[in-house]
């Protein structure tokens, strides 16, 4: 009950806060489990936070080469002089379709940051909306999580 009143007091004081001391990262018992899970291992949030780490320079990446071939098509765009309609359309599919895997990287870039935001300041692994665990099982298979089950599944029923 201390571990997750720690982590919801962290929560509750999240970004903004100036009390006296800040936390650099939380110590793995301190991290919000489920009734009758264990207790976060040293070893399993260093597996966490480096699988973090790991998505986010891959998306960096993928977020460069998106730019790169968007910034190239972009120059190619000008000179269609003679293309039929379907060439024209071809091009600009290829273009829609690089801004949005350069969008969506965007916001798994952000949302792993977040997370990563999130591991050191203890609140990883603590619904953002009811404020209970999520449970170390779906933090392990999903570590961008914010949700418990209960209210992601609320959220897709709206």
């Amino acid at each position: 009950m201390a571990k997750k009143t720690a982590a919801a007091t962290a929560g509750a004081h999240g970004k903004g806060s100036a009390g006296p001391a800040v936390k650099t990262a939380a110590a793995p018992g301190e991290l919000a489990v489920r009734p009758g899970e264990d207790p976060w291992t040293p070893a399993e949030v260093a597996e966490a936070r480096t699988e973090l780490m790991e998505e986010t320079a891959r998306l960096r990446l993928e977020i460069v080469s998106a730019e790169n071939a968007i910034a190239g098509l972009m120059r190619d765009s000008g000179d269609g002089a003679g293309d039929d309609e379907a060439d024209t359309g071809t091009k600009n599919i290829t273009r829609e379709h690089e801004l949005a895997i350069a969008s969506n990287a965007r916001e798994m870039l952000h949302q792993t940051e977040r997370a990563l935001g999130r591991l050191d300041a203890g609140t990883y692994g603590l619904c953002e909306n009811c404020g209970n665990p999520i449970g170390k099982a779906r933090m392990q298979a999903f570590p961008r999580a914010t949700l418990c089950v209960e209210c992601k599944q609320k959220q897709e029923r709206r």
